[in-house]
């Protein structure tokens, strides 16, 4: 399986990242030892900044490539949430370089995944989700805010690499994205559920 990231898919994330809005999705890709299914994340030694972004994560169902948007909701049957946690200092440095800038986003754990749901069981365009750090909210979200849905994301991806079952795609994050510490507690919720706890160790 394979992790796909959409990247500034909230324009209000866009802006805190003082970047344009996308016209078209931007993705990049996460190996599959960046997924973490534990409620323990070991902080890394290489980054002093490293950053939460919570994510609505769609579970692929059915292998496909050049898939209509018309036909992608055949695509996927599952919703759940995960954070897309990001070295933001190594990050910053390689744009300043104009280098490609994996390490800071694809490293071993830095995909937390919690549990997904039956996408029977949600309005697709209002799903709405939240992370709480240590009890408080600092990211509040709703799929109805996303510059391309996920049907979109599922056609136009696919145009370029062929999605397989199990593969996750990671539909972006709203704004409130902020650094964690050592000996923080990360919640995730959709529609007020829990569907992810984290304990940064």
């Amino acid at each position: 399986m394979k992790i796909i990231c959409i990247g500034r898919n909230y324009a209000e994330h866009a802006k805190e990242m003082k970047a344009e809005a996308p016209t078209e999705p931007v993705f990049f890709m996460k190996p599959d030892t960046a997924l973490l299914k534990e409620v323990d994340f070991y902080y890394p030694e290489f980054t002093k900044e490293l950053h939460h972004e919570i994510e609505l994560v769609v579970k692929i169902s059915k292998a496909g490539k050049h898939i209509e948007e018309q036909f992608a909701h055949k695509y996927y049957e599952e919703i759940g949430l995960g954070i897309d946690f990001t070295a933001r200092d190594i990050q910053a440095k390689c744009k300043e370089k104009g280098l490609p800038w994996e390490k800071a986003k694809a490293f071993d754990n830095s995909a937390p995944i919690g549990k997904f749901i039956s996408k029977s069981n949600l309005e697709l365009n209002n799903i709405s989700f939240e992370l709480k750090v240590n009890g408080q909210s600092k990211q509040v979200g709703n799929s109805n805010q996303m510059i391309f849905s996920i049907d979109k994301i599922i056609s136009y991806v696919s145009k370029f690499v062929s999605l397989k079952v199990g593969d996750l795609i990671y539909t972006g994050t709203p704004e409130g994205v902020a650094a964690v510490q050592i000996g923080d507690s990360l919640e995730g919720f959709v529609n007020g559920e829990r569907f992810l706890q984290l304990n940064i160790k």
